[in-house]
């Protein structure tokens, strides 16, 4: 009886252990299978990633700081490296004088950050109870992302910019409430004036060091409306019909009167709203990827 119980002990252990390495083997494959979805041309390096506020006014620089911390939480988990390039800050208000973002621009460095992270463009939209209003009324609100890819190769950046094609200022980086980051004027911005695109960057310390990231920002910009140019033309020519990003609202966080964030292309929805909003967004993006 003695030797069947240490049988069965022994039998109990090496079901474990072959339990525990299939389940390895098995995250093994599923992160490999992702390579195959992961091909595209800049998709195994990093991202410049930016959020804008658009409609809904302080509510919408408020959900600009909850996506920038939802994507620092996911990219943490991910094990990226983020750096914010540049950050503008809303006016504070509400009842516990939070601050919100008008903008942000970082970067994030990490294997295949791009790849993960470039269907994250378009608009994102948020429904709730709005903490900035007084009789508590629902309100919706919206902001842009956008995921550029950090494009190495300086020869795919070949794209002429003529000096009197640009304004560059100068401005000193501040935080919230105005707090001086820098005592000099470090940060630069730079307005392409025939696309009317504007860049920043107030990371570095160095006035040189910002512009040479800000002009890099926006050769990757252009290269993009480039890049994009021919796609719009090649569908064109196969009568496929040509979406507008700004117009696509790519998702929507339902805070009020139920609780579920869904994806509009993907179809993926998910209830747990904390969760998400604490950058548990695998769900999303392991569909998004899927999506040819």
């Amino acid at each position: 009886m003695q030797d069947l119980s240490e049988l069965s002990k022994e039998d109990e252990i090496l079901k474990s252990e072959l339990e525990q390495k299939y389940q390895v083997l098995e995250d093994k494959v599923n992160k490999e299978s992702f390579r195959v979805f992961l091909s595209g041309r800049y998709d195994k390096g990093g991202v410049i990633f930016s959020i804008y506020s658009g409609a809904g006014g302080v509510d919408a620089q408020d959900w600009v700081a909850m996506l920038l911390r939802m994507y620092q939480r996911y990219c943490e988990s991910k094990g990226f490296k983020v750096k914010v390039l540049h950050q503008s800050f809303g006016e504070p208000g509400g009842p516990d004088g939070r601050i919100g973002v008008k903008s942000v621009t970082f970067e994030i460095q990490g294997s295949y950050a791009y790849g993960f992270l470039k269907k994250e463009t378009g608009v994102h939209r948020l429904v709730r109870i709005s903490p900035f209003s007084s009789q508590k009324l629902r309100h919706t609100s919206f902001a842009f992302v956008e995921a550029l890819p950090e494009i190495i190769k300086d020869e795919e950046l070949k794209i002429e910019i003529k000096p009197e094609d640009i304004k560059i200022d100068t401005f000193r980086a501040s935080g919230p409430g105005g707090q001086n980051v820098n005592k000099r004027d470090t940060a630069i911005r730079i307005v392409h004036l025939p696309t009317k695109i504007s860049v920043s960057c107030q990371s570095e310390r160095l006035q040189g060091l910002n512009r040479d990231k800000a002009m890099k920002m926006l050769r990757v910009k252009l290269y993009q409306i480039k890049e994009k140019e021919k796609e719009k033309k090649l569908a064109e020519a196969k009568g496929e019909a040509v979406s507008i990003e700004w117009g696509s609202q790519i998702r929507s966080y339902i805070l009020h009167p139920y609780q579920m964030i869904k994806d509009h292309r993907t179809k993926v929805e998910s209830s747990n709203i904390e969760e998400v909003l604490d950058g548990n967004l695998d769900e999303f993006i392991e569909a998004e990827i899927k999506i040819k």
